[in-house]
C-alpha cells in the first residue's frame, strides 16, 4: 500500500511551532487572568444578548446607561455560570458551551419578540411541542426551523471538534478549594438578589413582563422564569385560614332556577380603538360593541397580560383565580393543570346541570387546550379540526370568527334539554399586522399614528376588529332568534401588540380591555370596573347563581366593594393555594370537580360508502363532517388525504385493497386523533367481477384541491344535498 509522507521545509515547522506557541500563551494569560476574562466576557454577552432582545444596538446601550446596576447583576449570573469551567479539564470548550447557551437562550428572545410582545420564559419551553407543531404557520415557519437545526448542528459539531483536539487545563486540580470557590459566586446570587430588590435595582414582581425585561435584562426576567414557578405557600395557610375565608363566601343558595343559558366570548386582541388617544377614524370602528355597553352592563376589565397571554387572561375568567399569586411567566395551562384538575365556572355550573362546551377556531392542542378544558370539567370542545373553515382574513393567517356563530349554536343543539354554557374563543384580531397596505379601500380610514407603517398596521387591526364588530351583532342576533333566555358576556383578552404605552391610552392603563354583554331576559344594567377574575362572579351574581368556592367568595367581596382590601386578597390567595396546590381543606381533602372526559366536538364524523373512480386512479371517501384535517387510515396506517368538500375526501386506489379497514380520524397537532369516524369496510367492486361505477351525481360534485391546510376550498355542492348512502350513517 504506497502513502504519501508530507514533508515540511523547516520555515513550515518554525511557523506552525510559533503558531502553537501563541495559541499556548494565549490559553496561558486566559487562565491567569481568568476572572478578569470572564467579567468581560459576561458584559459582552449581556450587551450582545440585549442587542439581539431589543432589536437595536441603541436600545442596548440605553440599558446599560439607565440601568447600569441591573446590567452589572445580569453580567454577574453570567459570571456565575462561567465559574463552572473550573470544574473541568477543558475549560476553553466548557467557557464556549455556556457563552453558547446564554447566546441560544437570548436569540430565542429576539425571535420571539419578533412575533408576540411577552419575551421568553422558562414556562414556553413546556410549550416546544406546540412550536414544532405549527411549521409553516405564521408562528413557525419551515425555513425558521430548518435554520435553527443547522446553525444547533454547527455549534455542536464544532464543540466536539474542541473537546477531541481542543486544549486542555494543565495547571493543578485542588479536590476541595476549587468546588469550594465555584461555589461563592452561586452562594453570592441569593444575597445580591434580595439587595438588589431592596433598593430597586430589580424587581421581584413583574406586572408586565414585557417591561420587566426591558428594565432589568433578560438573563435576570428569564432566570426568575426559572426559580419562581407555580404559587408560593402563604405563610399563614393552614385549615383554620382556609375556613375563615370560606365564612367570608357569600352563603346564599341560587335563586336562579330558569337557568339561562350563558355565552361568554373571547374577543382575540380587541380593545374600543377610540381610547388609543393618537388614533382618528373616519366612523365609530365598534357600533355594535359600543350600542351594548350603552344598554346592557359593561365596565373596563384589567387584565394579567399586555399584547400576548391569551392563556392567563382566559385562566382567570374561567377559574376566578389571579395571576398576581404565580410566577414570572407562567402559564397553569402549561403547569399545574397538567396534572392537577381545577375547579372553574364550568364544573360550577355542571353541578346545576348545565351542559359545558368551548369553541375555538384554532388548533385544540395549542396552549394544552385540550387538556386544559378536561380538567376544568367541560363536557366538549369543538376546536379548528372539527370546523369547515373557509374564510380567512387578508392576510390569511387566521380564520375569520363568522364560523363561530354557527359551531356556538350547534353545541347548544347538542343538548336540547339542558341549559348550556359555552366560551367561544375568536381569532380574527390577532396579530401580527402587516407594516405595507394590505387593505386598498379599507371600510374604516384610520390616520394619526407615527409614520405610514404604523398607520398600515392600525388600519389592518382597526378593520379587522371592524369585522369582529360584525360578528358581536350576528352572534346576538342568532342567540335571540333561538327564543330561550341567554346572556352573552363579551371581553377584550389583552391590547393588540402594537407598542401602546400608558400615555396612548385614554384608561392610562395597557392593561385594561373592555367588556360588554347582551341578554334578552330583562337583567338589569350595573356597570362596574372588573378584575378579569371577577368577571364571571359579578356576571353570576346578578342572574342569581352563586356556586363555587372562588365564585362565591369573590361574590362576596364584590358585594361589599372590598375586593382591594389585604383581608380580601389574602383569602383569595389562601383558597386558590388550598385548592391547586394545598391540601384541599376547602373540600374536606375530596375531589369535587374531577377532571372530563373531554368530547372533542358534538358532530359524529362518518362514511357512509367508498367508491372507486372510473379511471381506477383514486378512490372517494362518502360521509359527513368532513374538514381539512380529516385523514383518512387504512388498517390503522395513515394514507395521504385530499379534502374535497365536508362530505368528500379522496386517497390513492393504490393505498386501499379488498377487505380493507377504513376510519377517517380528525387530527390535531403532533398526530393527535381528536375524533374517529365509524369503522368501513371496503369492498372492492373489482374483485368481485362486477361492473359498478360511481353515481354521476357524485363524480359531477368533485372538484380538485390541494393538500394545503390553507388554500383546500369546498366545492359548489351544498351541505343539504345527501345521498341515500350518508343519510343511513349511524349517529
Amino acid at each position: 500500500m504506497n502513502r504519501r509522507i508530507k514533508f515540511l521545509s523547516p520555515e513550515q515547522k518554525g511557523m506552525q511551532a510559533n503558531q502553537t506557541k501563541t495559541g499556548s500563551r494565549l490559553v496561558a494569560c486566559v487562565n491567569k487572568y481568568s476572572l478578569v476574562f470572564h467579567a468581560l466576557l459576561s458584559m459582552m454577552l449581556i450587551f450582545i444578548i440585549e442587542v439581539i432582545s431589543r432589536h437595536s444596538i441603541v436600545s442596548a446601550f440605553s440599558f446599560l446607561s439607565m440601568h447600569t446596576w441591573a446590567f452589572v447583576y445580569n453580567s454577574f449570573i453570567i459570571f456565575a455560570s462561567l465559574s463552572l469551567v473550573y470544574l473541568m479539564r477543558r475549560r476553553l470548550l466548557g467557557r464556549l458551551i455556556i457563552s453558547g447557551f446564554w447566546l441560544f437562550l437570548g436569540t430565542i428572545n429576539g425571535c420571539i419578540l419578533s412575533n408576540r410582545v411577552t419575551p421568553f420564559g422558562y414556562t414556553d419551553l413546556k410549550c416546544i411541542s406546540d412550536l414544532l407543531s405549527m411549521q409553516n404557520t405564521n408562528y413557525f415557519t419551515a425555513a425558521e426551523a430548518t435554520l435553527v437545526v443547522v446553525v444547533v448542528g454547527l455549534f455542536l459539531a464544532f464543540c466536539v471538534f474542541l473537546f477531541i483536539k481542543g486544549p486542555k487545563y494543565q495547571g493543578p486540580r485542588r479536590k476541595f478549594v476549587t468546588p469550594a470557590l465555584v461555589a461563592v459566586p452561586f452562594l453570592l446570587l441569593p444575597v445580591t438578589t434580595e439587595a438588589a430588590q431592596n433598593t430597586n435595582v430589580l424587581a421581584s414582581y413583574f406586572a408586565n413582563i414585557a417591561q420587566g425585561y426591558e428594565n432589568y435584562g433578560f438573563v435576570y426576567g428569564f432566570s426568575t422564569s426559572v426559580v419562581d414557578r407555580g404559587m408560593s405557600k402563604p405563610e399563614d395557610y393552614s385549615q383554620e385560614s382556609v375556613a375563615e375565608a370560606k365564612k367570608e363566601s357569600k352563603q346564599d343558595t341560587t335563586t336562579n332556577t330558569d337557568k339561562p343559558n350563558m355565552v361568554v366570548v373571547l374577543l382575540e386582541s380587541f380593545i374600543d380603538p377610540t381610547e388609543v388617544e393618537f388614533l382618528n377614524f373616519s366612523e365609530d370602528p365598534i357600533p355594535n360593541f359600543r350600542k351594548l355597553t350603552e344598554e346592557y352592563t359593561t365596565g373596563h376589565l384589567t387584565v394579567p397580560v399586555v399584547g400576548a397571554g391569551t392563556a392567563n387572561t382566559e385562566f382567570e375568567i374561567l377559574t376566578g383565580m389571579s395571576m398576581q399569586y404565580f410566577g414570572t411567566g407562567e402559564y397553569p395551562y402549561k403547569t399545574i393543570l397538567k396534572q392537577t384538575d381545577c375547579e372553574s365556572i364550568a364544573s360550577n355550573l355542571s353541578k346545576l346541570g348545565y351542559g359545558t362546551h368551548v369553541v375555538h377556531n384554532n388548533g385544540g392542542n395549542f396552549y394544552s387546550r385540550a387538556n386544559a378544558f378536561s380538567m376544568m370539567g367541560f363536557d366538549s370542545f369543538t376546536s379548528k379540526e372539527l370546523m369547515n373553515i373557509q374564510e380567512y382574513t387578508p392576510l390569511g393567517s387566521w380564520p375569520t370568527d363568522d364560523i363561530l356563530i354557527s359551531e356556538t349554536a350547534k353545541t347548544m343543539d347538542a343538548t336540547p334539554n339542558q341549559p348550556d354554557f359555552v366560551y367561544t374563543i375568536t381569532v380574527q384580531g390577532h396579530g401580527d399586522y402587516p407594516t405595507e397596505k394590505v387593505l386598498l379601500e379599507p371600510e374604516i380610514k384610520v390616520s394619526g399614528a407615527k409614520d405610514e407603517a404604523a398607520n398600515n398596521q392600525w388600519e389592518y387591526y382597526v378593520n379587522m376588529i371592524h369585522e369582529v364588530d360584525k360578528f358581536v351583532k350576528n352572534l346576538t342576533d342568532a342567540m335571540a332568534a333561538r327564543d330561550e333566555n341567554t346572556i352573552v358576556v363579551f371581553f377584550g383578552d389583552h391590547l393588540p401588540s402594537l407598542g401602546l404605552n400608558e400615555s396612548d391610552m385614554a384608561t392610562g392603563n395597557t392593561f385594561k380591555t373592555k367588556y360588554a354583554t347582551w341578554n334578552n331576559f330583562g337583567l338589569a344594567k350595573k356597570d362596574a370596573d372588573l378584575a378579569a377574575y371577577e368577571l364571571l362572579a359579578n356576571v353570576t351574581n346578578d342572574m342569581g347563581i352563586h356556586e363555587g368556592t372562588i365564585f362565591t367568595y369573590e361574590q362576596s367581596g364584590l358585594d361589599k366593594k372590598a375586593t382591594d382590601t389585604e383581608e380580601y386578597l389574602s383569602g383569595l390567595n389562601h383558597l386558590q393555594y388550598d385548592l391547586l396546590y394545598g391540601n384541599r381543606y376547602a373540600y374536606n381533602g375530596a375531589d369535587l370537580y374531577p377532571a372530563t372526559d373531554l368530547v372533542m366536538g358534538v358532530a359524529e364524523t362518518g362514511i357512509a360508502d367508498i367508491w372507486p373512480s372510473a379511471t381506477g386512479d383514486y378512490a372517494t371517501i362518502i360521509g359527513k363532517n368532513f374538514t381539512k384535517w380529516s385523514k383518512v387510515f387504512v388498517n390503522g396506517e395513515k394514507v395521504d388525504t385530499v379534502f374535497v368538500n365536508s362530505s368528500r375526501l379522496r386517497i390513492s386506489l393504490d393505498s386501499l385493497g379488498d377487505q380493507d379497514t377504513v376510519v377517517v380520524n380528525q387530527m390535531g397537532s403532533s398526530n393527535t386523533v381528536f375524533r374517529s369516524s365509524n369503522e368501513f369496510v371496503f369492498e372492492d367492486p373489482l374483485a368481485e367481477n362486477t361492473e359498478t361505477e360511481m353515481p354521476e351525481s357524485t363524480e359531477t360534485t368533485e372538484t380538485d384541491s390541494t393538500e394545503t391546510e390553507t388554500t383546500e376550498t369546498e366545492s359548489t355542492e351544498t351541505e343539504t344535498t345527501e345521498t341515500e348512502s350518508e343519510k343511513n350513517i349511524s349517529e
